[in-house]
């Protein structure tokens, strides 16, 4: 390993050079307090930025054991690092001169949850940091004078303030590793109390806008209504007092604007822990909760969604259902199919975002068109079964039909933001509008084993090129994945893994004979086991990634249109 001193010796004998010659300087290099490791640098000032790292062994960095000895306090952690080094790296941002991206200093940005990042590793106490690095250039001759005071000036201030625990706010890393400790516990105390969810006391549900997950300034705080109240005891807020939704099928009902779908935009987000302050911290669901909804146009490959699509006009076959263009009910079918498959045991639905045929068919329509003319068994038919023969739950919100009383165990009615219970108004209202059909049979026996098989002309591609596009799609060679429905995924560096997962079980493990679990579960202990840096196989870390789970895996495999069984 070099020094800090042959570094900048480098630096003045490449000055005013092209700028290719900064690639002389890739390498590690001893600031005696911590590593700075150049890994990768940019062609040009106007590319992509350089990509760089700083290594504070475990006894520099002086942070506690016990902050890091569990895989969630561990990832809350760098969580913590990563937030409190981009908000140095800020600062010390564009202060060198130059052309393009001369200056550039940014490590990953953290929204309100709280992920696995590549942007940082805490192994036994040695934090790695990665960030970006707009190499400094006049034109396209090198300015190393603006680059030595960025590593030199800028860089090391930002390492100290940020990665060593002796000069951080102790206070904020504590209460946020003790955060961590109450969500997992709320986690743990779900299945224990027979429930799916859990939402606080005191929560706001509420966000500043479409373009902000912050909380609303002056929204109305949720509060349990007394029939659903449950009070949990966590290890450092004590006893916390909240709605507690049973295993089972509960509604959200209530008028336009009055807070349903907000609940259950929250309750898809409760997936994950949330930083302090953001209003949801104590709002916790089901981990592998699925966001379920219609998606006109979407790529289906050999699902069998025939417990809900009994036959289609010419025969097609339903039980292998296969489609570049899916209709909204063979969509939704579909993604309800793959969701079991992926072994969710919570459903959310929203009427708002469903096919209105594939959740409800009502009387009227029932006596004109008989169900023998129809081929679409309806959810309100199979929601049951659902819970009863496989466990899995559902959080329905409503607001047009009556129909989902007959068959919840709970329904809420949301009244300007208030949850009230109406469970016994409305199960009487219901008895005098008895439903035509609701054949609550067992749920009928499906095709469970899909095993892809591989794209050969992938495996053919020395240079497969990955790209994100935001949450909404990514590209894996010439072909592009529709994402923009997948609403539980919250980062482009979730996007940007997904692209890097896709590809290694390309490449790797599709081979016709391992079905989507095996995938599935074989994806998740690498993951586990390795870290989401195994992605990039052996190969130093060159992009920003967050770990996605289990189910936008699975989303993402799926809407694959190469993807061939």
């Amino acid at each position: 390993m070099k020094t800090s001193e042959e570094l900048r010796t480098k630096l003045k004998s490449i000055d005013h050079r092209g700028y290719p010659a900064y690639k002389d300087l890739k390498g590690q290099y001893d600031f005696r307090d911590y590593v700075l490791s150049i890994d990768h640098v940019q062609g040009d000032p106007f590319a992509a930025p350089s990509r760089l790292s700083v290594i504070v062994s475990g006894k520099r960095a002086g942070f506690p054991a016990t902050y890091y000895d569990t895989y969630e306090k561990r990832v809350t952690l760098q969580d913590h690092l990563t937030r409190l080094f981009g908000a140095q790296l800020s600062r010390g941002s564009m202060q060198a001169n130059g052309s393009g991206k001369s200056g550039l200093l940014a490590a990953s940005r953290c929204g309100q949850e709280v992920l696995e990042r590549t942007a940082c590793r805490v192994e036994s106490g040695t934090v790695t940091l990665r960030f970006e690095a707009g190499f400094p250039a006049r034109g396209r001759t090198i300015d190393a004078r603006e680059l030595e005071k960025m590593l030199f000036d800028i860089l090391p201030g930002c390492v100290r303030n940020s990665l060593y625990y002796a000069r951080i706010y102790q206070k904020k890393l504590q209460a946020a590793i003790e955060l961590c400790e109450d969500q997992q516990a709320v986690r743990k105390l779900l299945p224990e109390l027979n429930l799916c969810a859990f939402i606080a006391n005191g929560s706001i549900l509420p966000r500043q806008s479409g373009v902000s997950d912050r909380p609303m300034e002056k929204a109305v705080p949720f509060y349990s209504p007394a029939s659903m109240e449950v009070t949990l005891t966590l290890p450092h807020r004590g006893q916390v007092a909240g709605m507690g939704i049973p295993k089972g099928v509960t509604l959200f009902v209530g008028g336009g604007y009055h807070g349903k779908s907000t609940v259950l935009q929250a309750l898809q987000n409760a997936v994950y822990n949330h930083v302090g302050g953001d209003g949801r911290e104590l709002v916790i669901a089901d981990e592998s909760a699925w966001k379920l909804r219609s998606e006109d146009g979407r790529s289906v490959t050999g699902v069998d969604i025939s417990p809900f699509i009994r036959q289609l006009p010419g025969g097609r076959d339903t039980k292998h259902f296969s489609t570049e263009d899916a209709s909204g009910s063979t969509s939704q079918a579909a993604n309800l199919m793959e969701c079991m498959e992926s072994g969710s045991s919570l459903i959310l639905i929203d009427e708002d975002t469903s096919a209105t045929n594939f959740m409800i068919r009502d009387k009227l329509m029932q006596e004109v068109v008989s169900p023998a003319e129809e081929p679409i068994i309806p959810f309100i038919e199979r929601v049951r079964s659902l819970y009863e023969d496989f466990g899995i739950s559902s959080i329905i919100v409503a607001g047009s039909s009556g129909s989902y009383f007959h068959v919840a165990d709970h329904i809420i009615q949301m009244k300007e933001y208030v949850p009230i219970d109406i469970t016994e108004e409305a199960k009487a209202a219901a008895e005098a509008f008895p439903a035509f059909s609701l054949k609550q049979d067992r749920f009928p026996a499906y095709s469970q084993k899909r095993a892809p098989k591989p794209n050969m002309a992938l495996r053919k591609d020395e240079r497969l090129k990955l790209k994100a596009m935001g949450v909404n799609e990514l590209s894996l060679g010439h072909d592009t994945v529709e994402l923009r429905y997948v609403e539980q995924l919250n980062d482009s560096e979730q996007t940007m893994a997904l692209a890097y997962i896709l590809k290694q079980l390309e490449l790797t493990a599709m081979d016709g004979r391992r079905s989507m679990k095996e995938l599935f579960d074989l994806m998740e202990r690498q993951l586990d086991t390795k870290g989401l840096e195994s992605l990039f196989e052996g190969r130093d870390v060159h992009a920003s990634l967050a770990r996605p789970r289990r189910q936008e895996i699975s989303a993402c495999v799926n809407r694959y249109r190469k993807l061939f069984m």
